[in-house]
């Protein structure tokens, strides 16, 4: 029984093998199994002996967590993101919005590489002085990394557009805006 794979072309697939006219289809294997969708376009099924092994490599990836005092060192493999990886392995890293949008899981690389295109929440600038992103970050080789401050990184990437330095809390100022109320 032939695979029913989807085709780009329609959803409802009828699964027939027919013979394969090799004028048309000459990338096809010889003794393949095929299906065809409505539309008649063959779609060959292989099988995870066909393909052989895909072995993806994997990478020991160290995390020093300064916030808990805790270090923490797991396998991930280059596909897989690194905060995602830790905690299929049970193991708890800090994380807000999984996007790569916020500085929450933000890490400074201590050696190796990683590959993070969709990081948004940090500046090109910041990712050259190796800054990085956990929750969208792919290990290249291995690597360890030391967790950071959320406000910390999140100053660095935009506290010279809103003001000229850390803010400091006005008590006063506080007790004024209470007492109006």
């Amino acid at each position: 029984m032939a695979l029913i794979l989807p085709c780009t072309f329609c959803t409802s697939l009828q699964q027939k093998n027919f013979p394969i006219n090799r004028r048309y289809f000459p990338n096809l294997r010889r003794g393949a199994t095929t299906t065809t969708c409505e539309f008649r376009i063959p779609v060959e099924v292989s099988t995870p002996s066909d393909r052989g092994s895909l072995v993806v490599p994997s990478h020991k990836v160290t995390v020093h967590d300064r916030q808990r005092g805790v270090v923490h060192e797991f396998e991930v493999p280059e596909d897989q993101y690194i905060l995602h990886s830790a905690e299929s392995q049970n193991i708890t890293l800090p994380f807000a919005c999984r996007h790569g949008c916020c500085t929450s899981c933000a890490v400074r690389v201590k050696s190796g590489e990683l590959r993070q295109p969709q990081a948004l929440g940090i500046s090109a600038e910041l990712k050259s002085q190796g800054y990085a992103l956990l929750c969208v970050g792919f290990p290249t080789s291995d690597l360890e990394v030391e967790t950071q401050d959320e406000d910390e990184v999140y100053w660095l990437q935009f506290g010279r557009y809103f003001a000229r330095g850390p803010i400091e809390r006005d008590d006063y100022a506080l007790e004024l805006a209470m007492g109006d109320e």
